[in-house]
This record gives structure tokens, C-alpha cells and sequence, in this order.
């Protein structure tokens, strides 16, 4: 049995320290503050709401592990050299910009320093609110002198206004009285402008190629920058990309005591000090009011006028209302996207946060990406993978439907990029990026990177879901179909035809999801993702001719389709290769897969793990031995084409060679595991997926939280122990709830009606809770749910129940088709 080490047979209470972080199911509270792990705590107590984003740093700005404040698509790019150049190879890498900090706010009692990492703490909690999504914090300071400080502050990122933060910093004086200052600074930490010498973890100090690149040159070049009052404004040009970006902040102060302010400006930093002579019980506050804007290439002065009306608007309607409209913005995020579990409150709390963390990645991303960090850290650089498709778009879909066609949008602004890519691949229609912010392939390493040809059938996988759950045919019409049809022609060009007795259709030279096994002939996951793109496109473009007449001749004429495109595109589909192995009854990987020896999983010890960072890849690629579940992900997303007993053939012979490198594993075990009866398997890849940034399982939650394993949260509560599936638009539910919980309620939003699903072990509910009625199937039972009128399923089983987990031992007498057995072994290291 594989998993992340170190989590087995935990239970949820335990995954973490419980006196640091107590169990509470509306937010997220750290009673204890420790400096030995910062790095996690500022990615878990990052706010923002998918245009900005800030990190949890603390106000004072001393020694952090990164300090990061991070608007979606600010980038920088640089030219990737290659040791050896070759045609085609990815030319320009794209990284994302630290944009200006607005979050550092200093304080000083009788002319000390307050720094957390030697202060003398009486009280200490810091929490993160879902219901509000605020992060507050309330600290008492006992001075060197001995007087005792009350220091409270709140940061908001806002959802309801995208490019607005509001920030407070309050100081009243308990015991003693003290002279206090406060120096709220706008601050360029992109190029390394700190006057106090702030120390932090830099980002490429070791080899880790799941982080971000550094820069040496000046990245942000000041343009305009000025101070009026309580407003201080800095703007930049990104040397190389061309963008740029600008900040506004207004200050707005209260206090007991007169107040001296004082302040300076220059192209890297903005300060507003504020002194006053505190006597015990008085207080002082500062209220940072900051607006950011970003463009591809629009004047900073611009920007600077966009900061400008944002910050007026908000003088007009005052602080208080932007807390308002947070706070109701919020509650309708709960009301479509909440999923409940009572009685396991640990388990409860875990699951908000991580859908907590899916809004501030998506929901104001208008325009953008979503990367595979949120905001919330550097790593990857920043950029926008096919964890979007497979993992998040799943999630808005069906829970907040305006957000996924936002992310699909994007892609389709992508489009022309697209084409030029698949061009360079000597390919028909659109090869989309493995991974990049601007369009453009930054991908360096190509075996796992431009090889993973399936992220154009992952696009419009996640397009055709979202497509039967909206039943949104204008953008299906007027932009979707041109990605459906782009895409398919790259797949009927990147394959070929061999004819012997039945003709076959193969697709050799490609990357599946398992990133230890490259550049492969037949992969599985590849060619069944293949084939369900052409099978869509063919239904799609019949189906536009039929119901949208007058945009379907607009198409045809756009994108210059012959009728024979179709015909081929149907005829490769029925031909597809998909590998399958009589002997052992399983579906290879890839065509020579089998051909290779396993690597020992059980007997490789924890300090070789993960293993990219411990063995050169070309030592990887000679073993069976996954990073992440790949044939598992495809019987998950096409799951109605494979028999129940293949997907247990198949699982019982995939789960025992996955290493669990990849946080994109876990949640797509646990919904197969599921499925096919592995219960108790299922339960402990979920917890491996819940808790995999809360408890830092993967030793790299401090560059920033994984988001496609959130979105991957969902899916494995919904489809998995919900066991909801959608082929063809058709949704369908088979639950399997885990023994021991009570309940498990999720919300669906389907064609403009909203259901909620509840399951028990008895049976499974359906409620309309906004919208028209529905129809479902609960295990080949139509069930019509009509509103006031919900509708009670009973349930005689959730599934097949099989204790344990298959092991590489139960794989130790498996052979060929040749008849050789397939041995396993472990790599000599000397290391």
C-alpha cells in the first residue's frame, strides 16, 4: 500500500497539532505561534480572490519564508537555455511577478521593535474566517520595560470588489503608558527593497523543480509614483513581459491621542508613520484601503487612475460596506458550494478550508488562468496547468457554473497561441501549453512536459461537462466549438493508421499523466481522452448543424471544416488502440509498459522519496512505477467505458506501483477505491488528499497550496463516497459512504437549478433548493425531483466492501504474455 509516509491510519484529529490548531468548522485558528515552519503558515493563512492575492505573511514584515503579494498573469519572462537546443523546445519561460507588499505595517513601543520571532507573548491567535473571509489576529506584548500591548489586525482581499484589500492594524496600550509608532509601507519586494534587512527563504536554495525560478536582474521598473495626503500610489513596467501594475492605498487613523504623521516616497517604497503618546487604555488604528491594477501593456499612469476610482468609490461608500458585501458574497458561495459531514468536525473543518481555497484561486480569476498555486505562493512559477481542467473545472461546474466558463473562456483566448504551437509540432489545429501564463509553452523539460499531448482532450473534456451541466450552447456555438474542433484535428493528425485485420488507430510519441513513464506509444489514458474528443466533436458539430443552423455556417466558414474531417474524425474514434492485456487482464499504461521490471515501492525507504528528487529521471523510466494515477484517472473519467471488472483488475494492479509523488494522486485513488470496494483504502487517500497542505504532507505546502488537490477534495466527496458521475450529460449516483459517518450533504448546480444530495447509509435524498426540477438516476432508477417536492431513495448497499489495500505482493507471480515473470527491485544508490 502506497501513500504520502508518515499518514497511515491516522485519524483526522491527528493530522495536526490540535493545541496549535484547534477544530473549529467555520475557520482556521493558529493558538500558537512558531517560526520553524512559517513557510506553511503563510501559504494556509493567504487570503485573496483569484485576481489578487496575498500570502499569510504578518504585518510587521521581519523574517519570513516568502513574502507574497501575487495578482493573477503578472509575469515576467526570460529566455530559456537549453544546454542542447533543438527545434520546437519551449523558447521563452514565463514567471510570476511578486507584486508591491501592501501588507507591511511596523510598530514600535518606547522605540523597540515589535517582532514576532523574539517578542515575549502573553496571547497569540490568528484565525481565518470562511464564512467572512477575513484573517484576523490579536496578540498581547509584554515589552521589555514590562508593559503589556494589545495588538489587533484584519486583512480582507475582497471577492465582491476585485481589486480591492482592506487591511487594519489597532495598538491600545493595556498597562503602561508608551510613545507608539506605526509605519505602514507600500514596499517593492520583487527586487529586494527592504530597508530592515527582512530575511527570507529563498525560493531556488535547493534543487526542487516544483518551485519558482529567481530573477538577478530588476524585474519592476517604477514609472509614476506619488503621495497626496493619506494616499501613496507606486506603479511599474515588468522589464521584459512589457506589463504592468500599479498600487494605491489610502490611510485612514483613529485615536485616543493627537496623531503626528510623517511621510516619504520613493520609486520603491511609500511610508506613512504615524506617531502618538498612548497612555494606558487608549488606542490607535490604521486602516489601509489598497487597490491594485495590472495590464498587459496599458500606461501605468492608467492603472494609476483605475487604483484611483477604486479607492474614491470606497471613500464614498465607506470600510464598513466592503465588509458587507464580503460577507454576502460569501454566503452565496456556501449556499451553492457547501458540503456537510456531521459528526466529523476535524474532517468538516478540513473540507471548507480546502473549498475556501477554490474561491480564492477562481472566482475573480476573470480573464486569467487559475494556477496550480492560487495566489497563494511561487511555486510552479506561477503557471496554469491541466489541473485546471481535470480537477477545478469539475468543481465550478457544478457549484458555480459563471466562474468555469470564466476558466474556459481563458482557454479560448488561448486559441491563437494554440495553433502557432501546434504548428511548430508539425500538427493540424491547436496544441494547448502543458504549462504557461501567457499562452506560450514554458514548459523546459519536453518528455514531461510538451509530450503531454492529452491536455487538449483534458480542455475539452472539462468543456463538455461544462457545456451538459449549463446547457450553455452560446458558448458552446460562438467560442467552445472552435477549441472542440481545433483539438480533434490535432489528435487525427498526431495519430496514424495500421490495417491488418481490423484497422487500428494509434497515437505513439506521447506523455500520459504519470510523469515517471515518458514519451510513451499507446498511452491509455492519452488514447481514451483522444478518443472522447473526437467522438465529441463529431456529436457537436452534428448536433450545432441541427439546433444552431445560422452559427454552424459561421463556423464552418471560420474555421474552413470539409464534412470529410468529420468522417474521419468519427472513424478514429471507433478505431482508437486502447492497450489491454489478456494474460493479466489489465489495461497496460502504454504499448511496451509491461515490458518493463516494478520498482520496489515497499522496500524503497522514506528518505528516497520522492523519488524525482532522489533518481535521475532516465533511472525512473526504465520501471513500472507511477508518480500519479494515470490508467486509475482515465477509468474515473471515462469510466463508462470499462466494466467493473476491468477498473478492479486495473486498480489492484496500479495502486501498488504508485508512489503517491504527486498531490494529484490521492483524491483519484480515493474515488476509484471507492467504486470498486477498497473502503477503507478510499477513507485514507481522502484524508491524504484533505490534509495534504493543512498537515504539510508533501513537505512543499510552503510554496503555496496545491489547488488542484482541493478541487480533487471535491470530487472525491461527491463522486467518490457520493459516487455521482455525469457521462453524457446523464447524472447518475451509485454512493459509497465510508462506515462511520453519518451523513455526507453536497450541492449540485444543474442547468440553473440547484440540488441538494444527501446520503446516508440508508438512503440518499434529493431536495430542490433553488430553480426548476431535476432528473437523476440512482443505480438505473430515474428519479425526477420537483421543487417542494424532495424525493428519498432508499439504499440496500453503498457498494462491494473490501478491507485492506492490494499490495506488490499480490503482483509477485504476474508474467508476460510471453510467459517471463515481472520481476521487482529497487535501484543501487550509493547515495
Amino acid at each position: 500500500m502506497n501513500v504520502v509516509p508518515n499518514s497511515a491510519n491516522m485519524a483526522p484529529e491527528h493530522f495536526l497539532n490540535r493545541s496549535r490548531y484547534p477544530v473549529n468548522e467555520w475557520e482556521l485558528t493558529e493558538k500558537i505561534f512558531d517560526e520553524s515552519d512559517l513557510g506553511r503558515s503563510e501559504t494556509l493563512f493567504s487570503v485573496g480572490n483569484g485576481y489578487l492575492g496575498m500570502r499569510g505573511n504578518h504585518e510587521e514584515g521581519r523574517n519570513s519564508y516568502s513574502h507574497g503579494t501575487f495578482i493573477n498573469g503578472l509575469h515576467e519572462t526570460w529566455p530559456i537555455l537549453h544546454a542542447e537546443q533543438a527545434y520546437g523546445f519551449a523558447q521563452v519561460g514565463q514567471t510570476i511577478v511578486n507584486a508591491p507588499d501592501a501588507k507591511t505595517i511596523r510598530l514600535y513601543v518606547d522605540d523597540e521593535p515589535f517582532n514576532l520571532s523574539d517578542a515575549e507573548m502573553l496571547h497569540y491567535d490568528r484565525t481565518l474566517n470562511f464564512a467572512d473571509g477575513v484573517l484576523r489576529r490579536s496578540m498581547i506584548w509584554q515589552t521589555p520595560s514590562g508593559k503589556k500591548v494589545l495588538i489587533r489586525s484584519q486583512r480582507m482581499v475582497s471577492f465582491a470588489e476585485r481589486h480591492l484589500a482592506v487591511l487594519t492594524f489597532e495598538v491600545t496600550m493595556l498597562e503602561g503608558d508608551a510613545p507608539i509608532a506605526i509605519s505602514c509601507q507600500l514596499l517593492n519586494r520583487q527586487d529586494g527593497k527592504d530597508e530592515y534587512g527582512a530575511t527570507t527563504k529563498a525560493s531556488g536554495t535547493d534543487f526542487d523543480p516544483r518551485k519558482t525560478n529567481d530573477f538577478t536582474d530588476r524585474v519592476l521598473h517604477p514609472q509614476t509614483y506619488w503621495q497626496d495626503g493619506s494616499r501613496s500610489v507606486l506603479s511599474y513596467k515588468v522589464a521584459r513581459s512589457g506589463m504592468t501594475v500599479a498600487v494605491a492605498a489610502d490611510h485612514y487613523v483613529a485615536a485616543s491621542s493627537e496623531v503626528v504623521e510623517k511621510t516619504s516616497i520613493d520609486g520603491d517604497i511609500a511610508k506613512h508613520v504615524y506617531r502618538v503618546q498612548a497612555r494606558e487604555g487608549h488606542t490607535i488604528s490604521v486602516t489601509k484601503v489598497v487597490s491594485y491594477h495590472s495590464s498587459g501593456g496599458v500606461p501605468a499612469r492608467e492603472l494609476v487612475d483605475r487604483c484611483r476610482r477604486t479607492l474614491d468609490r470606497v471613500e464614498t461608500e465607506g470600510i464598513e460596506l466592503q465588509f458587507v458585501k464580503q460577507s454576502e458574497w460569501l454566503a452565496d458561495y456556501w449556499l451553492r458550494s457547501d458540503i456537510e459531514i456531521p459528526g466529523q468536525p476535524a474532517v468538516q473543518q478540513a473540507v471548507r478550508w480546502n473549498l475556501f481555497q477554490l474561491a480564492q484561486a477562481s472566482a475573480r480569476a476573470e480573464g486569467s488562468g487559475i494556477p496550480a498555486k492560487g495566489l497563494t505562493g511561487s511555486g510552479y512559477s506561477g503557471h496554469y496547468f491541466w489541473d485546471t481542467e481535470v480537477y477545478v473545472l469539475p468543481y465550478l461546474t457544478y457549484t458555480s457554473p459563471r466562474f468555469a466558463r470564466n476558466a474556459l473562456r481563458f482557454r479560448y483566448n488561448m486559441l491563437p497561441a494554440a495553433r502557432r504551437r501546434a504548428i511548430e509540432l508539425n500538427e493540424r489545429g491547436a496544441l494547448f501549453p502543458w504549462r504557461t501564463i501567457n499562452g506560450e509553452e514554458a514548459s523546459a523539460y519536453y518528455a514531461a512536459g510538451t509530450a503531454q499531448f492529452h491536455i487538449d482532450a483534458d480542455i475539452t473534456y472539462a468543456l463538455a461537462k461544462y457545456v451538459a451541466a449549463t446547457g450553455d450552447d452560446d458558448f458552446l456555438a460562438r467560442e467552445g466549438v472552435d477549441i472542440v474542433v481545433e483539438t480533434a484535428r490535432m489528435w487525427a493528425d498526431l495519430g496514424f493508421w495500421r490495417h491488418g485485420g481490423d484497422e487500428a488507430f494509434h497515437i505513439h510519441g506521447v506523455t500520459g499523466p504519470d510523469e515517471y513513464t515518458t514519451v510513451v506509444n499507446d498511452n491509455m489514458f492519452t488514447n481514451s481522452m483522444a478518443k472522447f474528443n473526437l467522438q465529441y466533436a463529431v456529436d457537436t458539430v452534428t448536433r450545432l448543424e441541427t439546433i444552431r443552423p445560422d452559427e454552424f455556417r459561421s463556423m464552418v466558414a471560420r474555421l474552413e471544416l470539409e464534412p470529410e474531417e468529420i468522417r474521419e474524425w468519427q472513424r478514429a474514434a471507433n478505431a482508437m488502440t486502447i492497450p489491454y492485456d489478456e494474460r493479466l487482464g489489465i489495461h497496460p499504461q502504454d504499448a511496451q509498459f509491461l515490458e518493463r521490471e516494478m520498482w520496489d515501492l515497499e522496500r524503497t525507504p522514506p528518505e528516497k522519496r520522492p523519488l524525482l528528487l532522489h533518481f535521475h529521471p532516465l533511472v525512473i523510466y526504465r520501471f513500472q512505477v507511477l508518480k500519479q494515477a494515470d490508467v486509475v484517472l482515465a477509468l474515473f473519467l471515462q469510466g463508462n467505458y470499462f466494466t467493473a471488472d476491468q477498473k478492479i483488475a486495473d486498480f489492484e494492479y496500479y495502486d501498488p506501483i504508485t508512489t503517491g509523488d504527486s498531490t494529484l494522486s490521492a483524491v483519484v485513488q480515493s474515488i476509484m477505491a471507492a467504486e470498486v470496494g477498497y473502503h477503507e483504502l478510499a477513507l485514507q487517500y481522502f484524508h491524504d488528499g484533505l490534509f495534504v497542505d493543512l498537515a504539510d504532507l508533501h513537505q512543499n505546502t510552503s510554496d503555496g497550496v496545491h489547488v488542484a488537490s482541493t478541487g480533487g477534495v471535491w470530487s472525491a466527496l461527491v463522486s467518490g463516497f457520493g459516487g455521482m458521475r455525469d457521462y453524457n450529460g446523464e447524472i447518475t449516483f451509485d454512493p459509497r459512504l465510508p462506515a462511520g459517518w453519518q451523513e455526507l450533504t453536497f450541492r449540485l448546480t444543474l442547468k440553473g437549478a440547484r440540488l441538494r444530495v444527501t446520503v446516508t447509509a440508508e438512503s440518499i435524498r434529493f431536495t430542490v433548493e433553488d430553480g426548476d426540477g431535476v432528473t437523476v438516476s440512482v443505480r438505473g432508477e430515474s428519479v425526477t425531483v420537483r421543487p417542494e417536492s424532495p424525493v428519498t431513495v432508499d439504499l440496500l448497499h453503498h457498494g462491494p466492501r473490501t478491507s485492506g489495500a492490494p499490495t506488490q505482493r499480490d503482483l509477485r507471480d504476474n508474467r508476460r504474455a510471453d510467459g517471463t515473470l515481472i520481476t521487482a527491485s529497487i535501484p543501487r544508490s550509493e547515495l
